[in-house]
């Protein structure tokens, strides 16, 4: 039934109500001899029925379907602003989660790359720290090598200058100066001492 077939169908009850009062009020008057109150006869009584039906009638073909196509909407709109409002909540709560998830994503990326970061730079530091003991180990023994070999320079220029200070301290000690031979016999004695030490 569409919605016309439906309007025409209630205009239809009224009036039918409308004369089925009219009826019976007609006819309890002529059963009980009533009475129209405030001295109406009976024809003014059928008259204003008859005028409250028919207005009755054009106000539910014209203005009730108005105000009811209003209510209607506003019902709607009432219905579908508290639809919209509820989808827009529901909407709301589902960003609101995928917000509270990508923020949880988000910081446990952030506690694993801090995590990585601290492992490649313990990583770096104990590289660092190897070469850097490996370095000061190569320093050690290179300084070390040289030590040992200005060491061995220094005493090698201390031998060699030895018999010649040994010799002139002899000729400064007899206040004559020694003999080739005797200059030798003390540069000999000087290497002898060494060799001693040496060994």
């Amino acid at each position: 039934m569409s919605g016309n077939d439906g309007k025409n169908a209630t205009g239809a009850a009224w009036v039918a109500g409308v004369v089925g009062v009219v009826l019976m009020g007609f006819v309890l008057y002529l059963a009980t001899t009533f009475k129209i109150p405030l001295g109406g006869s009976l024809v003014e009584m059928i008259v204003g029925l008859v005028c409250f039906g028919l207005l009755f009638y054009v106000l539910a073909r014209t203005v009730f379907p108005v105000f009811e196509k209003l209510y209607a909407e506003r019902a709607d709109k009432i219905d579908g602003g508290l639809a919209r409002a509820e989808a827009l909540r529901e909407q709301a709560e589902d960003l609101k989660a995928q917000y509270e998830k990508g923020l949880a994503e988000a910081r446990a990326d952030a506690a694993t790359i801090r995590d990585e970061a601290r492992a490649e730079g313990a990583e770096v530091r104990a590289e660092l720290r190897a070469a850097a003991e490996a370095d000061s180990a190569q320093v050690r023994a290179a300084a070390a090598e040289e030590i040992a070999a200005q060491r061995a320079a220094a005493g090698r220029s201390l031998r060699a200058d030895l018999g010649g200070l040994s010799a002139g301290m002899a000729e400064k000690i007899l206040g004559a100066p020694l003999s080739p031979g005797a200059a030798r016999s003390v540069e000999g004695f000087v290497a002898e001492l060494d060799g001693s030490r040496v060994n």
